[in-house]
């Protein structure tokens, strides 16, 4: 009788090694999420003051603090109406995006440093200042031309 499969030891052995090879590369893999979350978090700030400048250029002032960011998708009906905004609104899916942590953004305007507005994500603990993936990550902190961080 010439039976053809794998025995429980072989199946076993497979699982050790699979669990071997998942030890090594599970944390390289999830070592970079909060890394990745906070590139997505300065990617998002930049698409929001693109539009925000679409914004401006239609109506000649930004949203104020209490607008907020909503102005870029629904017409505000309260403070300074924007008699040009345009319709459809300046966020391609019409809506205001979480931070990646699912936090909202925080929109000051003006902003804390002189800006005209300043967005603000702060970070995987959802708290202002921390360390770290907790650090809060600001509009007036990204490098236009790089995307990166400036040290202050």
């Amino acid at each position: 009788m010439n039976k053809k499969g794998f025995t429980f030891i072989e199946l076993m052995a497979v699982v050790v090694i699979l669990g071997i090879l998942a030890m090594y590369v599970m944390p390289k893999i999830f070592g970079r999420v909060d890394e990745a979350k906070v590139t997505a978090a300065k990617i998002q700030i930049k698409s929001f003051e693109q539009a925000l400048k679409l914004f401006y250029l239609d109506n000649s002032f930004y949203p104020s603090t209490e607008q907020g960011l909503e102005a870029l998708v629904e017409k505000p009906t309260t403070g300074r109406i924007p008699e040009k905004w345009r319709e459809g609104g300046y966020l391609e899916k019409n809506t205001v995006p979480v931070d990646p942590w699912g936090h909202p953004y925080v929109y000051l305007s003006p902003g804390t440093n002189g800006e005209d507005y300043e967005i603000i994500s702060y970070g995987k603990d959802g708290q202002e200042g921390g360390t770290g993936y907790d650090a809060d990550i600001s509009s007036s902190e990204i490098d236009s031309a790089s995307g990166n961080q400036t040290t202050q």
